[in-house]
């Protein structure tokens, strides 16, 4: 009978076979299901590490503030820092010149010639003395106004958007409106007292950051000196209102204002190593303010 080879070697071939596989498993310890796993060495990028915001909020404790009502906002995120009696309605005075600050440069054309109207003469307390019928710049009054708050030129300005004072107020709360600014009514271009008008800390603090957006504002509200030059070729040198501007490194501007109902109030912004901080202070007095302004500015910048 005839005996075919293989069938005698089939044992010897199924244990070289069990051999070879013994063998593989042993230097090859990882499932083959696990193979198209992604490797975590060095050479593999990681995944972004999750942003809890850390590194939002200082870790001491806010500074003690006797003022009517703050707000403390992280700019670069929008992150209330600390905040009290945001939401509170209250007279802001010269702060809300921010407004008419943003809805004139956002309607453009900086370089227009504006003529004094006798009207815009007759404004008080601050002025800067505009005589009817004078012509100037928009840029150069709007700088005026941010830095000394005059509001013969407040009015000018207005006027000369809109029309009437009355109109560009309206103006005004319409454009909070888009901004989100939901407790906020204008009257008044300068913020001098009118009936209905009021704002609040966190407006402002929105009012703040749309205008630090804005290149001409933000550099006009950091301005220290200024010259005014009147339409005859006189010149007056202006300083700004805001101390903390003056005695603060940090401090990169903003606005001041005060009246007897609104007592003492500003708007100030500063920045350190890229992060930049907004406060706002309304109802206090001086000196008082510009302490409290100052310690709540190194207080969110994490410097104390």
């Amino acid at each position: 009978m005839h005996h075919t080879p293989f069938r005698h070697q089939r044992p010897l071939l199924a244990l070289l076979l069990g051999a070879t596989l013994l063998l593989n498993a042993c230097q090859s310890p990882t499932p083959p299901r696990q193979a198209s796993r992604p490797s975590h060495n060095a050479a593999q990028p990681r995944p972004p590490a999750p942003n809890f915001r850390s590194d939002i909020r200082p870790k001491t404790p806010h500074p003690n503030v006797a003022a009517r009502a703050v707000i403390v906002i992280h700019a670069n995120t929008g992150t209330v820092l600390y905040q009290k009696n945001a939401d509170v309605h209250y007279p802001v005075a010269s702060t809300q010149k921010l407004m008419m600050a943003l809805l004139l440069v956002e309607a453009g054309n900086m370089g227009k010639s504006i003529r004094v109207a006798a009207s815009d003469t007759y404004v008080e307390p601050t002025k800067m003395g505009l005589k009817a019928g004078n012509t100037y710049r928009k840029d150069d009054l709007l700088r005026a106004v941010l830095v000394r708050s005059s509001n013969d030129i407040a009015h000018c300005l207005a006027r000369d958007h809109s029309g009437s004072v009355a109109a560009f107020a309206n103006r005004m709360t319409q454009r909070a409106r888009q901004l989100g600014m939901r407790n906020s009514v204008f009257k008044t271009a300068s913020g001098l007292p009118a009936p209905g008008q009021y704002s609040t800390a966190r407006d402002l603090s929105i009012l703040a950051a749309a205008c630090m957006r804005q290149p001409f504002i933000r550099q006009t509200v950091k301005t220290k000196h200024l010259t005014f030059r009147f339409a005859n070729g006189r010149t007056k040198p202006i300083k700004t209102t805001n101390k903390v501007l003056l005695s603060y490194p940090y401090c990169t501007g903003m606005k001041t204002g005060y009246t007897r109902a609104a007592g003492k109030c500003l708007v100030s912004s500063a920045s350190y190593n890229g992060r930049n901080v907004i406060v706002v202070v309304l109802g206090s007095h001086i000196p008082i303010i510009w302490k409290e302004s100052r310690d709540l500015l190194h207080w969110g910048l994490k410097l104390s």
